[in-house]
This record gives C-alpha cells, structure tokens and sequence, in this order.
C-alpha cells in the first residue's frame, strides 16, 4: 500500500475553498491546481493512502498517441508533471515511446500517424534503427516509430509523492474517511459535515456508488487487468516504454488512420485467444531495472477478483517471443481495475451545484490527469466568481 500520513481528526464544520473526493491521480490533480489559486483545499479518501488504479498502472504518460480534447489535456499537463516531479521530488523521465512494427500493415499505420501530426512529434524508425535502440529480437520486425514527446513516471511512487508533497504546502487530507452524500456548499463524510464552497468528486469507477444515476446513464464499468512485473534477460537495458502493434488498436490517435483496419484483422486472425481478452502488449522500464508488462481488459459492472492465469500466460509468451528470449522472473502479478465507458474518455457533470463530478473512463488517467483538472478548476471557479490568480 501506497501510504501517506495517518489520519487527521475533522473538526466539526471545518470549512474549506474546495475539497476533493478521491486522492488518486485525477483527484490530486485537482487539489493541485486549486492550491495554486492559494485557495483552503482539502482531500479526502476512503482509503488509508493512495491503493487505486493509480499505482495499479504503467505510469506512462502517453501523450502523442491521443486525440482530441484527450490531446489537448495531454499536452497542457505535460510541464505541470515535470514540475511537480522537481517539487515533490519523484523519479520522472522524459523518455519518449517506441513502437514496434512487426508487419508492414502496422508500419502502414506509423506512416500514416507520421503524415497527421505535426513534424517532430513522431520520428519513423527502419527495422536497423530500431534494432539499435530497443532490445526486441524478433525476426518479424521491420521497422518503428518513436514519439520523443512522452513521460514516464515510476506509478508507486509518483502519487504518493504528490500527496506528500500537498500536505507539506498546507493541503489537508483526510483518509479513511468515506463521502456519503452532498448538498451545495457541504459533503457529507463518515467523519461529520464538511463546508466547502466548490467540491470536485474524482473516485473513478466508485462513482457509481455516489451517483449511481450518472454511470447507469453513461454504462460505466470497471475494467480489470492482467499486470505482470518482472526481469527480462535482454540484450540491453529497455531505454523507454515500448508500445506493439496492439497498441495500434488501443488508442484514439490511430482509430481513424486507413490501416488500422487490416491491423485489426489479422490480429484477429492470428491470435484470437488474445483479441478475446482485448491484449495491449507493452512494456515500462521502471528504475530498478524490472519491466511493467500488461496489459488485457475485462469490462464488467462488478470486477471480480479472480484474474485467470491464461491472460498471464498469453503476456509471457508474447514478451518471450517479441524479446527472443526463454526465461522471464516474475516478481509480481496483480489485478489493475479502472473506470471505463462505451464511446467517451471523460464523464464531467454537475449534479448537485458547486459539487462536480470528473472521471476519466478509459485507461488514460495518468496522462491527462493535469490537464483535465485545470481544464476543471478553471471552469469551476470561474463559474463561482473566484479569480484566476496564476
């Protein structure tokens, strides 16, 4: 467990600019920008430290490969995570991604990508280029692609980190203490009332247990993964993250470019038993030289708990092959879940006034988690008359 502080004593009626449910990423992201504005913040969180999908995952802020206003929040919160990994003081690498391509439908889609996005942004590597760089030793490759402009963050320690830091700058937080309802102005707590002129509810999938109204509305679900953390002999050390060809199907930079199709088909062909359990094979080098590997999704109401070993198994043998190596020392597999929707990336909403709801419902927390919250903050506030002061 990812902890922060032992709990603080609410006094009764204590009153707050704004208070934040949840202390995960988004929710912190949150508490951030509003302490920015010098307002009185407060978090609080049913947990006892930071446990949720937010340390459950690659830390990877995969930036480039996102569309829309995903983009958009991508790119502002860019500098925001390099400067609070200065502040807070935890590990950050300006890392770029690469992508391998194993067949020339997919290197078809990284030309594409490439003729889409601003020059600089992505860099098409040929199969020689990329046998220098990463240590994939698959005889299918033929070439890649790198994108310079994304971060990575070691996800266990980063968000604690930020909490840290939050609560040293004069942000109070509150764990183990349950939300359990919200009028304009007050939320309600396992521990007494709390006022609050603006509150921002950030507890991903649990927001079905909150407005349950809102995620019955937009079909929310909760998203389990297979997460494998192991050491891989390879040729030498992985320099950055590293996306495949699935990767090419996961994210909405590449949904609309012409080849993703044919991707998507032989894929299918291939290797149905990992379309089945919707496999996204990448992989995160975290600082003491161990991999991140993930990841599959199971989309369900209720998660339930037991992960099958055939989704470990089928990440295993694709790293084997894609690395030309035998043996893989697991040191760790364990059970991610976040919030996930059919057709959107965010639910944001207003249903009690001054009480707003922001969730990410796809995989991309980490990486438009600041830029979403500002986004927030600033429409938030403005709606209630607080002047921007940064």
């Amino acid at each position: 467990m990812a902890m922060c502080r032992t709990v603080i004593a609410m006094p009764n009626q204590r009153s707050y600019d704004v208070v934040v449910v949840g202390a995960g990423i988004v929710g912190l992201a949150h508490a951030y920008h509003a302490h920015r504005r010098g307002l009185a913040v407060a978090v609080i969180d049913h947990a006892a430290g930071v446990v949720g999908a937010s340390v459950q995952n690659f830390g990877h802020a995969c930036i480039t490969a996102q569309n829309g206003v995903a983009l958009d929040y991508a790119r502002a919160g860019r500098q925001h995570w390099l400067d609070l990994s200065r502040q807070a003081g935890f590990w950050s690498k300006q890392a770029g991604t690469y992508c391998v391509a194993r067949h020339e439908d997919e290197l078809a889609v990284m030309r594409e990508f490439v003729d889409v996005r601003p020059s600089g942004d992505v860099h098409l590597l040929n199969r020689q280029q990329m046998a220098d760089r990463v240590p994939v030793r698959d005889p299918r490759v033929v070439g890649g692609m790198y994108l310079p402009g994304d971060l990575q963050v070691d996800p266990r320690t980063a968000v604690p980190s930020i909490a840290r830091w939050l609560e040293s700058q004069g942000v109070d937080f509150h764990w183990r203490t349950a939300a359990s309802g919200f009028e304009p102005g007050i939320v309600h707590t396992s521990r007494g009332p709390i006022r609050t002129e603006t509150t921002f509810i950030a507890v991903n999938y649990d927001i079905d247990r909150l407005f349950p109204q809102l995620a019955e509305r937009d079909g929310l679900l909760r998203c389990r993964l297979h997460m494998i953390r192991a050491r891989l002999p390879l040729a030498f050390a992985l320099p950055a993250p590293l996306f495949t060809g699935w990767s090419l199907l996961r994210y909405a930079g590449f949904e609309d470019l012409p080849s993703v199709g044919a991707v998507a088909r032989r894929l299918r062909a291939e290797h149905p038993d990992a379309v089945d359990i919707d496999l996204h094979l990448m992989f995160t080098p975290q600082p003491d030289g161990s991999l991140l590997i993930g990841d599959t999704h199971i989309r369900e109401v209720a998660a339930a708990p037991f992960q099958s070993e055939q989704g470990f198994d089928i990440l295993l043998e694709h790293s084997r092959k894609l690395f030309g190596i035998n043996d893989i020392e697991v040191g760790e597999r364990w059970q991610g879940v976040y919030c996930a929707a059919p057709g959107q990336e965010f639910l944001v909403e207003e249903p009690v006034e001054r009480t707003h709801v922001v969730t990410v419902t796809t995989g991309i927390g980490m990486t438009t988690s600041m830029g979403l919250a500002a986004d927030s903050v600033e429409r938030a506030l403005s709606a209630a008359g607080v002047p921007a002061t940064v």
